[in-house]
């Protein structure tokens, strides 16, 4: 019979610089409240450019329901996304929260869009 020889290793001292404490005065409600809260949307450089280019204006109101249908996409694993609103196409990285690129309707019509794994249609 095989002998197995056990050895406890003693554990590891924290010290004070290692441990991450949360901030004073925030409690657990409003910590968990910041982390569901929808991820801002950023536009990337390349993106402001088209909308820019083409004339494209959205609202605030139109950008929040936007991001807060992107992060919803990002919760259901969506990693690249398709959004379409009345005026405009976005290809959006859901797993970054960023619009990669944006055209107008009537540019999209005939186009095909590739390595996408989801849409989101407002009306």
């Amino acid at each position: 019979m095989n002998k197995i020889n056990v050895h406890r290793m003693p554990s590891p001292i924290l010290c004070q610089s290692q441990i991450q404490a949360q901030p004073p005065n925030q409690s657990f409600l409003e910590h968990l409240h910041h982390t569901t809260q929808p991820e801002k949307l950023k536009i990337s450089k390349h993106a402001n450019d088209r909308l820019q280019e083409r004339g494209i204006q959205m609202t605030d109101a139109e950008w929040a329901r936007i991001s807060e249908k992107v992060d919803e996409a990002k919760r259901k694993g969506i990693r690249e996304s398709l959004v379409l609103t009345d005026q405009a196409v976005l290809i959006v990285s859901a797993k970054n929260s960023t619009v990669i690129t944006a055209m107008n309707r009537m540019e999209a019509k005939d186009q095909l869009f590739t390595n996408i794994d989801g849409t989101i249609v407002f009306s």
